[in-house]
């Protein structure tokens, strides 16, 4: 997709849950100038982003407790342990159950995937550290969630290996992707370095039959950082909310972004929401909400310092973005674009966007609606409708 673009952190292993967000927000909370009448909403949103509170959803499976180790898994990051893991999964009763896996590194042959069924847990100890090793494949999973249900996947580490990729072709190299699958959390997980994605949430193809989107995903607490394509990729889908997690530095294979929304053959990505995440030092875009979503919120966000525009809409609609802090992003900041209906900029804080044009000196303020003035931090152009930027803060 060619747009005029003017108009044109690690997880500490350990850390408990949401904390490091909480660091990492702390340190970008925007400095009050002296002496200046700063409005209330930048400190109130900059705090209100570091109280996020939500209940995990319970996934149905049964009390059964395997590990891996007991299936000749090695931890060693020396012996491939693929078969090890898949053996532990199949191993689980027909009512499920928990697979732990224990401290240690374990070497994932990622062609071949760890492949989760429906009813089941994967609990990796903080200490443990999936890496996917070294190969030339234009696709690959290292964890696999496709067409089941009631799926947890939690803690540890998952390593790519685009640092140590053998071809030079593809972008579809991921650390989870969620395929047509219902009933999935994906939470206190840290995954780096993808030939692709770090998290793919989408939908699945059938043979002479409708496809099947994923729906009812609950993302907490991760860290996707470092990946060549994107941090977190979502296709057709319905209801997945993304809680205090990061999407960070995704550089290599375009779009290059933290977050992209772009579903599948003409379907939609419907109710999606993001609460209190980090999206930053990406190479393009931070978040692009592109062709076929609908109902997507951001709240209590920051987007800063992507190398392009900070969020982009096209052929959006029903959009909402509130209370969010948007900032030192190269380009725009909020960049609304064609087939956009139905969109509404509330209570967010901007500042320093389109840094490539250089520095601003500016008191700060609030304004309700949109002027020239701010067309750095805001800009509506193309075919759009229904479009409410009402008060937001400027500095």
């Amino acid at each position: 997709m060619k747009k005029d673009e003017r108009a044109p952190a690690m997880c500490e292993t350990g850390i408990a849950r949401r904390d490091f967000l909480r660091q990492s927000f702390a340190m970008a909370l925007p400095v009050a100038l002296a002496g200046a009448a700063w409005p209330v909403m930048s400190t109130a949103a900059a705090t209100n982003a570091t109280t996020s509170s939500y209940t995990l959803p319970s996934r149905k499976r049964g009390s059964t407790v395997l590990n891996v180790r007991d299936y000749g898994a090695a931890g060693d990051g020396v012996n491939d342990d693929t078969a090890a893991f898949q053996a532990a999964i199949n191993a689980l009763p027909s009512a499920g159950g928990t697979v732990e896996v224990p401290a240690g590194t374990y070497k994932i042959d990622a062609v071949v995937s760890v492949r989760l069924r429906s009813n089941m847990h994967l609990k990796l100890s903080q200490s443990a550290k999936l890496v996917a090793k070294p190969n030339s494949a234009e696709r690959y999973n290292v964890l696999y969630v496709n067409k089941v249900r009631e799926v947890e996947i939690s803690g540890g580490q998952i390593v790519g290996e685009r640092d140590g990729h053998n071809g030079s072709t593809g972008e579809w190299g991921h650390g989870i992707y969620v395929r047509g699958s219902s009933n999935v959390t994906v939470r206190d997980i840290h995954v780096s370095k993808c030939w692709g994605d770090g998290l793919v949430i989408a939908g699945a193809s059938v043979w002479q039959a409708p496809a099947i989107p994923s729906s009812n995903v609950f993302v907490a607490n991760i860290v996707s950082t470092g990946s060549r394509r994107q941090g977190l990729s979502i296709g057709y889908v319905r209801d997945v909310k993304v809680y205090d997690s990061e999407f960070s530095n995704s550089s290599g294979a375009t779009p290059q972004c933290g977050i992209d929304i772009e579903p599948e053959n003409g379907n939609t990505a419907y109710k999606v929401l993001f609460e209190n995440c980090l999206v930053r030092g990406n190479a393009r875009y931070g978040m692009l909400l592109y062709k076929g979503s609908q109902g997507v919120t951001v709240r209590k966000c920051i987007v800063e310092d992507n190398g392009s525009c900070g969020i982009v809409t096209v052929n959006a609609v029903a959009t909402y973005i509130v209370q969010s802090t948007v900032r030192n992003n190269s380009a725009t900041g909020i960049f609304i674009q064609d087939g956009t209906r139905n969109c509404q900029v509330s209570q967010n804080t901007s500042y320093g966007n389109y840094s490539r044009l250089g520095p601003v000196s500016r008191t700060p303020f609030e304004q309700t609606g949109w002027s020239k003035r701010i067309e750095r931090d805001i800009l509506i152009q193309g075919d759009v409708s229904d479009i409410r930027i009402t008060t937001n803060y400027y500095r």
